[in-house]
């Protein structure tokens, strides 16, 4: 049965402070943009022509209406998305060290992306995919981890070749919970993903996909 999207993507949807500037006074300023490398890669993967939805989760907030309005306006189908007015869309600042590399300082205790439930995701979205991506930002914290593992297993079950990113923040890791690690015994082509390592434990976990 042909499938109604090319890539559906889970994972955290957030906007990204990068420095602007400075005052006349001399305080920093920074520019609100969009951020989340699942969209982000979503965003490119439409530009290119391909259907895309996304599955995430922001605040009732003016990020999180400015957030679902951006995705809208790149093409991506954002049935996915559930705007919640009890927790507040997660925010990133960026700063630039002394060799011009990236340092995030995360607004995320809880951020909305974290929140996502497996009750609130339309699996009609995970069942209707060729390609099903993930990153490892919604691993980090529950409710999203278990949700971002039940979400995979569904769109197996259906065929979904799945992609996964292990984009790596240290300070959103928190101790004994494992970090993204490196996929061992894993088959990009086919999406099948057997063992996922643990920097933190040592111990290697096949139960997830």
């Amino acid at each position: 049965m042909e499938k109604k999207y090319d890539v559906v993507a889970l994972g955290e949807f957030l906007i990204d402070f990068t420095p602007a500037g400075s005052t006349d006074s001399g305080m920093k300023l920074f520019e609100q943009n969009p951020g989340g490398a699942p969209v982000n890669m979503l965003t490119a993967v439409s530009k290119a022509g391909l259907k895309t939805a996304f599955i995430g989760k922001v605040g009732d907030d003016m990020h999180g209406n400015f957030l679902v309005e951006t995705a809208k306006q790149a093409g991506i189908d954002t049935r996915g998305i559930v705007v919640d007015d009890t927790v507040f869309t997660t925010l990133a600042f960026v700063t630039l060290d002394e060799n011009g590399e990236r340092e995030f300082s995360f607004a995320r205790k809880p951020g909305a992306d974290t929140m996502l439930c497996y009750k609130e995701v339309d699996a009609d979205l995970l069942r209707d995919t060729k390609v099903f991506h993930i990153g490892s930002l919604s691993l980090t914290d529950e409710p999203a981890r278990t949700t971002t593992f039940q979400a995979v297993r569904e769109a197996r079950k259906y065929g979904a070749v799945i992609s996964y990113d292990p984009n790596y923040r240290a300070s959103l890791w928190k101790r004994g919970n494992g970090t993204p690690g490196k996929c061992e015994s894993c088959n990009f082509r086919t999406g099948r993903c057997r063992r996922l390592y643990s920097r933190s434990t040592g111990t290697k976990r096949s139960r997830y996909f």
